[in-house]
This record gives C-alpha cells, structure tokens and sequence, in this order.
C-alpha cells in the first residue's frame, strides 16, 4: 500500500486550489500531451497495430485526452474548495451531544467516482460516502464534500490511500469533530487470453471496502462508527468485507498475480514510464516500479496476429456432433441459442477495457448439426482479445458463427465501456447493445422477436 504523502498533502492545503482544474480545450500541443501521444504510438506499433490505419490514426490523441481528465487531481489543490463554502450554524456547543445531521453526523452517500489504479493503470469504480459531526457553529456546503473526493480520485491511485487523503483534507479544511469516508471499490478483473478459454467460473470483478476516520472517527471501534454504519446499511454495504489497512495492494490489485509471460518489451515499458511521468507523476516512486511492466503485459493480451488460423486449427479440431445429452437452448424445433457467453475486449479508441455477454441464436437447417457451447465461446474470445469496437466485434462474431451454423445467424452483444466512466462524460452504470442479423433473421420479424424474447433481463455492470 502506498503511503500517505503528508508533506505534499500539507503543501497542498497551503497553497490552494486551482478551481479551473479541468483539462483545458485545445490542450493539444502541450508539452506533455505531445510526450504522452507519442508513447501510445510506441505501444500500438509495440501490438504489430498500424497507427496509420482508420480507427487508430487518432488513438493516441484520445488516450491522451482521457488520461489527462482522468489525472487532473494532480493540477488541483483542496483548501479552496471548502473554505468557501462553511457556513454559520448554531449547534449544541454546550452541554452533550453534537448538532447536524442525525445524532450528530452530516452523511452524503452514493458518490460515484473513477480512479486509475497505480498498481495496473486500469480505471477502478468507486461508491463514496462521506461523513462528519460539525463543530465551531458551522457547516460545509454538502456539494463540496463530492468536489475534495474527486480531487483526490481523479490520480494514480490506491483506495486506502485515497479514502486516507479524502479524509484528512476534510478534517484539515473544514475543522470538525470528526469525519469518515467509506469507499465500496471495484477493480475489473480482466483475465489473461489463456485463461479466459479454461476459468469458466472466472470472477470479473475485485470488490473490496476501505474505510478511513479522523478526530471522533480515528477508532474504527469508536460508538459513533455504530451511527454512520447503520446510515449506510440500505445500501447493501458488508463491513465484514472491509479491506486489512496493512495488506491493501494484496487483497485489492488483480495485476498482482499477473502471471509470468517473460519479459516485457523494454521500449513499451519505456513508453508507459513516460507517461506516468507526463500525467505529474514519478514513475520511480516504490508504488510505481513495476507498474509499467504489468500494464504492458497485461496490454500484450491483445498483441495483433493471425487470429482467423488459429480459429479455423481450432473450431476444426473441436467439430465433433453434439451428443444427445448436451444442453443447449431451443425456442422452437428450428431455432437454437446460446446465451450469456462472456468476452473480454480492449477499445482501439481510448485503449481501455470493455466487456459483457454475447448472446447467439441460429436457425438450424437440414444437414447442420448444433455445435457445443465451448466452440462459440472460442469464437466469441479469438475475436475479443485484439483491439477492437463493439459494432465491428457483434460484425465478426456473426460472420464467423454464420459459416459453421448454416447461415441463419443472430448476434447480440451487451457491454460495459470502462471509457464511459473513466472519461469526462463518467455515466457510470451505462450499457451498450449491438446487433447483428444475417439470413433468415433479417427478415424473419417472428424468429427475431423469439430469441430477443429469451435473453435474460439483468445488468452486466458491477454485478
């Protein structure tokens, strides 16, 4: 777990802060979005991708763009924030008991936020809540609380560390008699492309809370914890859960366990080091060592090679009958599906994870027999681990599905796009459905409206 850096947090304080924080437009030529351009070209040449082709010839300029929105805490100071915004309001400064909120304690819950992991560099999602017991008549405006978290969020970071400084810049800024911020964080737990054929119980997210408590908080036994835990207890939150403060990076960061695939490419790891640097950051601070090793080799899971020769070795190889007491769903004695077959794939926009559920319906035609549910989804992984967008990806698997199944294909895929949340538009939550239909499907209204009818009716996010 990285450490609190309480120098440069102090410093912080002092000198205040930048309120126009957000990524300037036409920040183009700056210096370190240049630099950070130029490294994401080394990574796409690095995946043997063509910078120069449609689809990526404005890759780098994206990633840049997102990775500075998604870093501009460093550009941001706190002491502003909220010295602006206390307000005065008579309390019960005599006798016992504190004034606000109930028993005492203003909550804001339910914070949506985003971070980037330092340990991997991918974004993770945060459920942020925020407690404090006034003191010294005066209260602070509730939309300030949201604006110091995002501060801190919106870097490189660790969840305690960050429920740390989101903590200690609210009980240094405003002066109460406590504060407690609790985080419910989730970590994408994206699988390798070995793996991903052979874990079918592969669990796509880390979930892990963190807690952190200044003056009346500081005890995580103190009674007052009792008052802000029962608050957030309709919100389905399981204090058991709560991550060891001493082993955070072990219980938390999925790229720890990344396994041994030889040594990374030197000029990519290079290239994320120089990044890491041009986001305001030290890429030689201990937390940041091996970062850009594992970013790389984790990035190399969508190396771009000769995917439709393996396909073709490996769907021929595995063509055997379906027998009788195979399990595979019918919707009438002609139509066929297979629902809910996960993937995993990398966004060639910003270069950031998307993932869901692939569903597929086909009309059996005399002489074809079903193929096993293992086959498609290998069709549905050869296809998702390159880079790729959703249209073109829902495009392939129909294609490639439609040539071994008789033609009469239908394709739907559901997706969650880390770039939804982990840019300015943050619409966390959000869900992407494409389409394809090839045969009889694209003209059968009936058969469409049957297998639309059989794909179950629940979320892929965060679940």
């Amino acid at each position: 777990m990285g450490a609190f850096d309480e120098g440069r947090f102090n410093v912080e304080l002092e000198n205040g802060v930048n309120l126009g924080g957000c990524v300037e437009l036409g920040f183009e030529e700056d210096p370190e979005t240049v630099a950070i351009e130029d490294s994401v070209k080394i990574l796409l040449q690095g995946l043997g991708e063509d910078v120069n082709r449609e689809g990526l010839r404005k890759t780098p300029l994206r990633v840049a763009k997102a990775l500075r929105e998604g870093t501009r805490g460093y550009r941001q100071r706190v002491n502003d924030i909220v010295q602006g915004a206390l307000f005065p309001e008579a309390g019960l400064e005599t006798g016992i008991g504190h004034a606000g909120g109930a028993g005492g304690i203003v909550i804001v819950r339910d914070l949506d936020l985003f971070s980037y992991c330092e340990c991997c560099l991918l974004p993770f999602q945060v459920k942020c809540h925020v407690g404090y017991v006034p003191s010294g008549q005066r209260v602070v405006g509730l939309s300030k609380l949201s604006r110091v978290a995002d501060v801190f969020a919106k870097r490189l970071q660790d969840p305690q560390r960050l429920a740390d400084e989101v903590c200690s810049a609210l009980h240094s800024g405003i002066k109460p008699t406590g504060v407690a911020v609790v985080l419910q964080c989730l970590h994408i737990h994206f699988p390798n492309f070995e793996s991903a054929f052979f874990d079918l119980n592969h669990q796509g997210w880390v979930k892990m809370l963190f807690t952190s408590g200044a003056g009346v908080f500081e005890d995580d036994k103190a009674d007052i914890w009792g008052d802000f835990r029962s608050l957030l207890k309709f919100r389905g939150i399981n204090f058991e859960k709560t991550c060891p403060r001493d082993s955070s990076y072990k219980c938390w960061c999925p790229s720890q366990a990344i396994s041994k695939m030889g040594p990374a490419n030197s000029g990519m790891v290079s290239a994320v080091a120089s990044i890491i640097r041009s986001l305001g950051e030290d890429p030689l601070r201990n937390e940041l060592l091996e970062t850009p090793t594992r970013f790389v080799k984790w990035l190399m899971n969508f190396k771009n090679c000769d995917l439709e020769m393996k396909l073709n070795g490996f769907v021929l190889g595995r063509m055997d009958a379906l027998r009788p007491n195979v399990n595979i769903g019918h919707l009438d004695e002609d139509i066929h599906s297979e629902l809910n077959l996960s993937f995993w794939s990398q966004c060639e926009h910003h270069l950031l994870p998307f993932h869901g559920v692939v569903h597929i319906g086909y009309i059996r035609t005399e002489g074809v027999n079903p193929i096993r549910k293992t086959i498609l989804q290998s069709i549905v992984h050869f296809h998702g681990f390159k880079l790729q967008v959703q249209e073109r990806l829902t495009r392939q698997i129909a294609e490639t599905a439609s040539s071994l199944l008789g033609g009469d294909v239908m394709v739907v895929v559901e997706a969650n796009h880390t770039c939804m949340i982990s840019r300015g538009i943050e619409k966390f939550g959000s869900n992407t459905a494409t389409v394809a239909v090839l045969g009889r499907f694209s003209t059968d209204l009936a058969s469409r409206e049957k297998f639309m009818q059989s794909i179950p009716n629940f979320p892929t996010a965060r679940e």
